[in-house]
């Protein structure tokens, strides 16, 4: 890793603020296309890393880059750990398991996703094949049973990631998938297309729970907009599982409440790629064609006990489990995402 350190005229390393470690590029040599972090278990007695030496994790940087390789660094010292050899062409998206994990999972256009272990000097586990176009977003569900793949193709895959096989087809859209999420107990997932449509699922059961559609505001649009001025880009579910972010064509990021299935709150913006929400809430970060990352407040909410319920619950039981409880009709459609 090459460290490039900013200097100022008085030939002095500058530092964004105080106490802050000297800005550091880690040279990678391609131009990168996908980012994931992951926190990197302790290391065993003797080693020198001083994150280490507390006991703590590090914290680890996958980059997926134009070659077809990824490349796995650790973040605090730059240092590359692993150079991961297999895709033949560009790697668009990367997803390490949410449970801490050293699984890594990449999208490529290759048309394949790979998964690989890095605790096995980052061996390639298992290649998934199943698209028929360039695979350019995948998501693990937070309870690390299930994966989801989209490929620009009408359908999205749905993995296990157990066998690492394909439970089934979403279909529903009418044009390519294009982003995809599971809330935080893994009890939905939405999917979003150029069709100008998010699509929630019950991912157990392969069921459409409810369809939210992009309306164009003519407003924020001119006479020379094309016609797919809707065509969605992203979507991300915010961290208590209530809200949705969505990018759009339309100039707009939109804030969804799922209680409500409509817009709750609306930012101009232009150019939008991609959006993630704060880990903690009340921020998302977009991504721009011009090369920009902005912040929004978000709307934050107080979840109701009965949401904090049913969040504990569906985070170790299936749809299938719920159904089988003897507990009353209207309390089993609560807790299946049925109603709010």
């Amino acid at each position: 890793c090459k460290t490039s350190e900013h200097k100022g005229r008085g030939g002095k390393a500058e530092t964004w603020s105080r106490g802050a470690a000297k800005e550091k590029t880690l040279e990678c040599g391609q131009i990168v296309w996908g980012l994931a972090f992951s926190a990197w278990p302790a290391a065993e007695d003797g080693d020198t890393d001083p994150a280490s030496a507390l006991g703590l994790p590090c914290l680890v940087l996958a980059t997926g880059l134009n070659d077809g390789q990824i490349k796995v660094w650790e973040v605090q010292t730059g240092h590359l750990l692993f150079s991961l050899l297999g895709h033949q062409d560009v790697v668009r998206d990367l997803s390490f398991a949410p449970n801490g994990s050293p699984i890594l999972v990449s999208a490529s256009r290759d048309k394949t996703l790979r998964v690989w272990d890095l605790s096995r000097d980052g061996r390639q586990v298992q290649v998934l094949s199943g698209h028929v176009q360039w695979v350019y977003c995948c998501s693990i569900s937070p309870d690390c049973s299930m994966l989801c793949s989209a490929a620009g193709e009408k359908s999205a895959l749905l993995w296990s990631m157990r066998s690492y096989t394909l439970i089934r087809r979403l279909e529903g859209h009418q044009s390519s998938v294009v982003s995809c999420d599971f809330s935080p107990d893994s009890a939905l997932l939405v999917t979003a297309s150029y069709d100008a449509c998010v699509i929630m699922w019950d991912p157990y059961t392969g069921e459409q729970l409810r369809t939210l559609r992009h309306v164009p505001l003519h407003s924020t649009l001119d006479s020379s907009s094309e016609i797919h001025t809707s065509s969605l880009r992203s979507v991300c579910f915010s961290p208590e599982g209530l809200y949705l972010a969505t990018v759009a064509d339309d100039r707009l990021l939109r804030i969804w409440a799922l209680e409500f299935r409509s817009p709750v709150a609306f930012a101009p913006m232009t150019n939008g790629l991609c959006c993630m929400y704060f880990p903690h809430g009340g921020f998302i970060a977009t991504g721009t064609r011009d090369g920009h990352v902005q912040f929004w407040t978000a709307p934050r909410v107080l979840s109701s006990l009965k949401h904090l319920c049913r969040k504990a619950l569906r985070t170790f039981l299936t749809t299938y489990q719920v159904l089988a409880l003897p507990i009353p009709r209207k309390l089993k459609e609560f807790l299946t995402y049925r109603t709010f």
